[in-house]
């Protein structure tokens, strides 16, 4: 069956002075959600003393806004791309709002977890604001605005961990939650005055079934990779988990191909022009989360490992902090060389990066101002990988689902993340050794953690440079005219 064709929806007619704060407002809304997925870092330590729970369950402060982000993510897109991308964002802000004021009210662990879980929807607030800044934007600002709106994402969890230390440090740590409340609420009253609602929408019926089933298949799944470490591979719950997993969300593909109005166009993500995009985002993912996970534990680790330089948490922070200003300075590089390039080379270009930076760790994890350099190039790297990868989307898919599509690539990217941190963990534990009468990761363990990462930024350069030539940078080479393939020329091809 055709899928239906898309409409245009009422503008509403923001006049000129709201719309030049259409970008600052999303790219503030970006970096606040990734602010907020790391504030809670810091107090993790802390949690189970102020909260009188253990420090398992306390764990799932972080599990639970992950879980609820990766499910959320690709449910959102696609029905922003039914009812209007601006209408979704607001929800989705405000439900990360709420969940801050709750966590702000309370010191139970079992609300805590609740209201991390509403926060984790913000998850959606960057591949929305991606597809309405492709809607909004005349395509020769497109790139470096989209650049910047995945620069964010870094940018903001670097800001967020030193600023979350300082209070948890110095003030009582509901003030946290109190100060991310307070702009919550500022982002959601500039959402609602400064961003237009998007023209182009994907009339249909919402894939109620579709939902369901990969939120079971997705929690099961996420729930085996982040918490198989800890439970272990062989125990019966890890088991159970795995064949659920597997079944439904084989049952889910074999749902979503028979609907006539999926979820996720599976026909569509299996083209190579987008199933490529797809692979890299998830190898992409997986080389990046290694960086500030890995460096974290190697600066806090003690003097008398022998490695180790004993910072404290917000020195952590500030060791993490240039890697997110320098990708906030290098998103208008990565969008000229995607415009003079194609994304498809920035996005092997920056695993190409990433793969180096991880290089400087394995030849000198001791030195403060190389571990520095080499976090920082790695960040250089993900800024430029994480640019391209929306653009490509844009470019594959028709425009009616650039928001779905976007969201599938930042669910992708999430499986990434978690399947690296179940990695490293599983590294840094079987390289153990014995410091003051206490279990450390050796060395030896940090090095090779960095250098599966690594391996990951390889495989992602090359899948980068296995994707389809993209025809508008190609004929534009040429000399040639060709239509804009980020306009649909794509769709059906």
């Amino acid at each position: 069956m055709p899928s239906p064709a898309p409409i245009l929806a009422p503008s509403t007619g923001t006049g000129r002075p709201r719309a030049r704060l259409t970008i600052p407002v999303l790219a503030y809304c970006g970096t606040l959600m990734a602010v907020m997925q790391t504030v809670v870092i810091p107090l993790l330590p802390d949690l189970p003393r102020l909260t009188g729970a253990s420090p398992g369950a306390v764990s799932w402060t972080v599990t639970a806004s992950l879980l609820s982000g990766a499910v959320l993510t690709p449910v959102l897109g696609r029905a922003g791309d039914m009812y209007g991308k601006r209408r979704v964002l607001f929800l989705s802000f405000a439900l990360m709002t709420v969940g801050s004021a709750i966590c702000a009210l309370t010191s139970d662990i079992g609300v805590l977890i609740a209201a991390r879980t509403l926060q984790g929807a913000a998850s959606s607030v960057v591949p929305l604001s991606i597809s309405i800044l492709r809607d909004e934007l005349p395509p020769q600002r497109r790139g470096s605005a989209v650049a910047l709106m995945s620069a964010t994402v870094g940018t903001g969890a670097a800001l967020g961990l030193p600023a979350a230390a300082l209070v948890v440090q110095y003030a009582n740590w509901h003030v946290m939650f109190w100060v991310t409340t307070a702009l919550g609420a500022a982002g959601v009253a500039l959402i609602r005055w400064a961003v237009p609602e998007s023209p182009v929408r994907r009339p249909g019926r919402f894939d109620v079934t579709g939902a369901l089933g990969l939120a079971a298949g997705l929690i099961c799944l996420l729930l085996v990779v982040s918490q198989g470490g800890q439970w272990g591979w062989g125990s019966a719950p890890v088991r159970a988990l795995s064949v659920g997993a597997v079944v439904l969300l084989g049952l889910w593909w074999r749902q979503q191909l028979r609907t006539a109005e999926p979820l996720v166009d599976l026909r569509l993500a299996a083209r190579p022009h987008v199933g490529l995009i797809h692979v890299a985002g998830l190898l992409t993912g997986f080389a990046f989360y290694a960086n500030s996970l890995v460096t974290a534990q190697l600066v806090q680790a003690p003097e008398a490992s022998g490695y180790g330089l004993g910072l404290s948490i917000v020195q952590t922070g500030l060791v993490l902090l240039p890697g997110g200003i320098v990708m906030l300075l290098v998103s208008p590089l990565a969008a000229r060389i995607s415009e003079a390039h194609g994304p498809r080379v920035t996005l092997a270009l920056g695993a190409a990066v990433i793969a180096a930076g991880y290089a400087v760790r394995v030849v000198d994890s001791r030195d403060l101002g190389m571990i520095v350099v080499g976090a920082a190039v790695v960040a250089i790297g993900t800024t430029l990988a994480y640019s391209a990868l929306p653009v490509l989307i844009l470019r594959a898919v028709p425009a009616d689902q650039t928001a779905s599509a976007n969201g599938v690539n930042v669910l992708m990217r999430t499986i990434g993340q978690a399947a690296s941190s179940a990695a490293v963990t599983a590294v840094l534990v079987h390289h153990t050794g014995l410091v003051g009468g206490a279990p450390l990761p050796t060395l030896h363990g940090y090095v090779l953690a960095f250098g599966v990462a690594g391996a990951g930024a390889l495989a992602a350069c090359a899948v980068a440079l296995t994707i389809p030539g993209d025809p508008e940078t190609e004929g534009r080479r040429a000399g040639g005219r060709t239509r804009p393939v980020e306009d649909g020329a794509m769709e059906g091809a």
